[in-house]
């Protein structure tokens, strides 16, 4: 997931234009930002803010989730796998959902399938990067055997120029898209900014357990694909969040844990492009992990403890099961 710096008078695009449309309302007009920034949040992914906040609304959401960690725990220690495609690959069809108010959200279809191309590279040892991988991690470095197709693509023209992470992109009644079959499909929403906690995110994911009518990830449209900012591995980020994937520091200090132990420990995640190794916590981070916040360039490889804490969820009982039937 990449982190932008910009330059002070680059910080904001101004927005403005004498042309009123015609199916706005003046309280609409009114209720639009003027301005957009490209600033981005320290958070950068909202998963762990955006489910902080459904724990709040819906308490019986931990007790989903605390089932979901308890077979996730019977089937790694029992070895629970499940496959479908005759080469061994767990097939993921893919619908997509673009939100857009102006052309240049309305990305093409090239885009999203570069985007998909990109997972496809990062979940089956392909990504571009992962030759420097350090030996110390190399011997964990995980195939997790995914293949993601692309099934359908929905465009929806919206009056909204920007979106805020409470999954309100996810249904119709409100300017956005309903989920798709969510059991067999895994849905993305691609949209406008989404301002959150003093900057914009880049993406954010439900983690299995929520409710299958926000099931899915969204993703600011600048980080879908190859763009001047992403090399699409936001998406990788968020699936893996999709899929029970946790921070790679356990979203705390030395001791916290992100429930995978050939991951070191760390004290909080990386920016840019760290120089190896870098010493956290009496350990070096593995910094090019999916699931820390290191430059996209940087972001190169799953564990084997990961693997098999994602193909979990597909094993027999699991959250996602139906996907691989």
């Amino acid at each position: 997931m990449k982190k932008i710096y910009l330059l002070a008078s680059a910080l904001s695009l101004v927005f403005a234009s004498c042309q009123k449309s015609a199916d706005e309302t003046v309280e609409e007009r009114m209720a639009l930002p003027q301005e957009e920034t490209l600033a981005i949040s320290d958070e950068q992914c909202g998963t762990m803010g955006v489910l902080g906040d459904k724990l709040a609304e819906n308490p019986e959401l931990a007790t989903k989730m605390a089932a979901v960690e308890a077979h996730t725990e019977k089937a790694i220690n029992n070895g629970w796998t499940k496959r479908i495609a005759a080469d061994g690959k767990l097939e993921i069809p893919i619908v997509f959902h673009v939100l857009y108010n102006t052309s240049s959200e309305n990305i093409p279809l090239s885009q999203l399938q570069d985007q998909v191309d990109a997972l496809n590279e990062d979940f089956n040892l392909q990504n571009p990067g992962r030759n420097s991988i350090p030996s110390e991690f190399s011997t964990v470095e995980a195939n997790i055997d995914i293949r993601f197709v692309l099934e359908d693509v929905i465009r929806v023209k919206t009056k909204k120029r920007q979106w805020r992470p409470d999954d309100s992109m996810k249904f119709s009644s409100s300017d956005g898209s309903d989920v798709v079959n969510p059991q067999e499909f895994l849905n993305i929403w691609v949209v406008g900014n989404m301002p959150y906690r003093g900057g914009n995110i880049l993406g954010y994911a439900q983690f299995p357990g929520g409710s299958w009518s926000t099931d899915g990830v969204v993703l600011d449209h600048r980080f879908t694909g190859t763009t001047q900012y992403s090399t699409g591995r936001t998406a990788t980020h968020e699936v893996g969040h999709w899929l029970n994937l946790r921070h790679i520091w356990g979203d705390g200090g030395c001791g916290a844990t992100d429930y995978v132990a050939d991951t070191p420990d760390s004290d909080g995640p990386s920016r840019g492009c760290p120089t190896y190794p870098t010493v956290n916590c009496g350990t070096a981070d593995m910094t090019m992990n999916f699931m820390d916040y290191s430059d996209d360039p940087c972001l190169n490889m799953f564990t084997e403890g990961q693997k098999a804490r994602m193909l979990s969820v597909f094993a027999n009982g699991g959250f996602r099961e139906t996907m691989a039937d």
